[in-house]
This record gives structure tokens, C-alpha cells and sequence, in this order.
């Protein structure tokens, strides 16, 4: 028996095929083949000759799930709703905080979210402004899901109040004052978009591929970075996972265990950023003129190559000069976007910052010697790395154990995340 893993990006569907034991029995990938994806998916299928395999497959194609928060108070409620829809998966398009009125509404629906997650009040608190706001949602007839994640007792009538919309009423992000409890609209998010989202992506006709996708790609990539933070010896360290892209740098970090909070809304363990400015194509601009602003670059330079690679997001780096050119870029993302991850966790990452940073994306994946890199980057970001292993995710394992933690193979996926420590450190000065 095995798995075929399947990532449908928007460029690219990589699969990768696994054993029951865990064991990677090959990897391949084929450009995603839209309208029809599925093709994609036949021609990874094929390559791996994965005909009698269970399938698994997330999906990132048509832009991912983008998710709206709105909340009661900007530093309470709304911020629970956002940590936790920064842990589902989505790219958080908008927060809006305290009572609707019509201008909010518009300025709502021109973010364009996939889905509206809905909160407000304590169990047993507020409810005024959570009935406020869903009487709004319901009366403007947005028409988007709405997962309802507020308190508890106000649960009957902002259901009343939205009756004619798509809703989907879950237990409380913010039961108690300073307790989050993420899981539950995590999951209403995640089944949400697998029955009503990803179909509507125009992504492929019928309905197959839409039964096929079991979680939004980042979603699996953060079960699999939640797993591998429990899998280390010492639960005091954190593990970090960066995720370089042509268009957004994705951060996860997770934490065995979480600390007590020292404001109103803890932190979940396991997180998710995403530099939408920052890439190795598209967002190579936005690379440059943010490592300028931040005095790690000088003025003008890098920026006729981060153009170049705009306006051409195919360009291959086939030669030295180009891959040295690439390594610079992807070098300065990961510093900007792990420092934007940390002012987003308030730099929790365990009393001795991050025991495992993972590298992930093509640009690392086809690299040769990374030392002056990791040098570089324990530099720029000082403690939180200074004692971590650092890795390279080479075969493309974090949203295949993903998909294997979520479907219940905990045991095969754990087997191939110890795959990451056993391959070779990066070697960099530690310590």
C-alpha cells in the first residue's frame, strides 16, 4: 500500500509517493494544466506509476483561500480572530473591528474573501455587537460563507439574523478571556473550503478534483510543522519553516508547548505569515525595496534584476551568475519575512528560539553549497537562530506529512519528517 501526495499549486503539481512505513518512493512534478488540472495530476500520477495508490491532495491553485476576520473589539475578539485565521491556512484580506455600518460592508466585499470568519463576546459576554454585525452581514446579503465563531449564547440569533446566507456555526475562538481555542473554526474554515470554495475555482469540470483536495496547501504544511515541532527532543525550541515562493514568502513556526499569555488573546502554537510583497519572481521587487528601506541593501542595487525576474516569472537561473543572483534575493526574503513573522508572535519562539529552521522552495531545493547563506541569515537575525539546526527541505516532504497527519497515517508521517533532521545539516557557524 501507498500514498500519492499531491500539491496542485497555481504553476506547479508536484507529487510526491509514499510508503505505508513513510518511506519516499519518488517525487515528480508536471506545470498545473488549467482549466483542466487534473491532466496535471494524471501526467504526476503516471511519472510515479501511482496508479493503485490512496490519493491525497491539497491545493493552492486560483490564488488559496483568502479569509476575512470581523470582530467586536480590535485588541480582543477581532485579534482572536485573527491569530486564528492566521493558523488556518488562508491569507488574511481584511479585519474589521466593532459595529458595521454600510461603508464597512463595501470595503468587506472589495477585499474579496473567499470566506468571512465571524466573531465577537466571551461565552456568556457581549452579545450586542455580534448581533449588530450578523444582522448587517444577513441584511446586505453578502454573499460569501460565514463561519460563526462568537459567543456561545448569541449562537441562535446571529444564526436568525443570517438565515439566508451560507453559515457555519462553530464553537467560540475566544471562549474566555485570554483562552483561544483555535481548533474548532480551523476546521469549520478547512471543511468550508473544500465544499465550497475549491470548487468554484474553475479549476477543473466536475466534480472529481473537488473530492479529491483534502486541505488548502498551507493548511497541510502547518500539521506537518505542528508535528514536527512535537517530534523534537527538546520541546523548549521552536521549529521554523520558510517557504520561498515566485509570487509570497510563507513563515510557519510552531511550539510544543504554548506560554501563558501577557496580554488578552494567547498566541496559538502553531502559526502562519505571508509576505505577499516578497518573492523570486513576481514579488522580486518587492524584495529589494524592502531590503533597502531595512539598510540591507544599498540604494538601486538588485533592482534591475528583481525587474527583470517581474516581468519574467518563467526565467530560469541556468547559469552561475543567475543562481548567485537568486540565493542573494532568496537570503533577504527570508530575513524580511522571519522578522515580520516575529513581530507577529511577539518573538515566541521558546526560550531558546528556533531548535530546526527549515528551508523550503525551488530555489533552495536546486542549490548547491548554502553555508554563506546560513551564515548570512544567523547574522541578520541574531538568537532566535543561533544554536538551530538548519535543513533543506530537498524532496518537498512538509505538505505530504501534512496530508498523512490530517487523513490519521500520524505514524507514516512522523517517519517522513524524521527524514529532514537525518539528512544533512546545513553546515553554517552555530552557536
Amino acid at each position: 500500500m501507498s500514498y500519492l501526495c499531491l500539491d496542485v499549486g497555481s504553476t506547479w503539481t508536484k507529487g510526491v509517493l509514499v510508503a505505508v512505513d513513510g518511506t519516499v518512493l519518488g517525487a515528480a512534478q508536471h506545470r498545473t494544466t488549467p482549466p483542466e488540472v487534473l491532466t496535471g495530476v494524471a501526467e504526476v500520477s503516471g511519472a510515479l506509476d501511482a496508479g493503485s495508490a490512496d490519493v491525497l491532495a491539497c491545493s493552492s491553485a486560483g490564488g488559496g483561500l483568502r479569509l476575512a476576520v470581523v470582530g467586536q473589539e480590535r485588541l480582543v475578539s477581532a485579534e482572536a480572530g485573527y491569530r486564528v485565521a492566521l493558523s488556518a491556512g488562508g491569507k488574511v484580506v481584511h479585519v474589521f473591528a466593532g459595529r458595521l455600518a454600510a461603508a464597512d460592508v463595501r470595503a468587506l466585499r472589495a477585499a474579496a474573501p473567499d470566506v468571512v470568519l465571524l466573531v465577537g463576546g466571551t461565552d456568556g459576554g457581549d452579545q450586542d455587537v455580534l448581533l449588530h454585525n450578523a444582522a448587517r452581514l444577513g441584511a446586505a446579503r453578502v454573499a460569501v460563507p460565514i463561519v460563526l465563531a462568537g459567543n456561545r449564547e448569541a449562537r441562535p440569533a446571529a444564526l436568525a439574523a443570517l438565515d439566508r446566507r451560507q453559515v457555519f456555526p462553530t464553537a467560540n475562538v475566544l471562549p474566555d478571556v485570554g483562552e483561544l481555542d483555535p481548533e474548532p473554526a480551523r476546521t469549520a474554515i478547512r471543511e468550508v473550503f473544500l465544499s465550497h470554495v475549491i470548487g468554484g475555482k474553475g479549476l477543473s469540470r466536475g466534480p472529481r478534483f473537488r473530492r479529491m483536495v483534502r486541505a488548502v496547501t498551507p493548511d497541510a504544511v502547518l500539521s506537518a510543522v505542528a508535528r514536527l515541532a512535537a517530534l523534537l527532543p527538546d520541546a523548549r525550541g521552536a521549529v521554523l519553516v520558510v517557504d520561498v515562493g515566485g509570487a509570497t514568502t510563507d513563515v510557519y513556526s510552531a511550539v510544543a508547548e504554548v506560554e501563558a499569555p501577557e496580554r488578552a488573546v494567547a498566541l496559538p502554537a502553531d502559526r502562519r505569515t505571508v509576505e505577499g510583497d516578497l518573492g523570486m519572481r513576481f514579488g522580486a521587487p518587492g524584495v529589494v525595496a524592502e531590503a533597502i528601506a531595512e539598510r540591507l541593501l544599498a540604494p538601486g542595487e538588485l533592482a534591475a534584476e528583481a525587474a527583470r525576474r517581474h516581468d519574467d516569472v518563467e526565467l530560469v537561473a541556468d547559469t552561475p551568475a543567475e543562481q548567485e543572483i537568486d540565493l542573494r534575493l532568496a537570503r533577504l526574503a527570508v530575513i524580511l519575512a522571519v522578522r515580520r513573522h516575529l513581530r507577529m508572535v511577539e518573538g515566541r519562539l521558546g526560550p531558546h528560539g528556533a531548535a530546526r529552521l527549515v528551508l523550503s522552495g525551488g530555489v533552495f531545493r536546486h542549490a548547491g553549497d548554502l553555508a554563506g547563506l546560513v551564515d548570512a541569515l544567523r547574522g541578520a537575525l541574531g538568537p532566535v537562530l543561533r544554536t538551530a539546526e538548519v535543513v533543506v527541505d530537498r524532496v518537498g516532504v512538509l505538505g505530504p506529512a501534512g496530508l498523512l497527519a490530517q487523513a490519521g497515517r500520524t505514524e507514516a508521517a512522523d517517519a517522513l519528517l524524521s527524514t529532514l533532521p537525518l539528512s544533512a545539516p546545513l553546515p553554517g557557524r552555530a552557536g
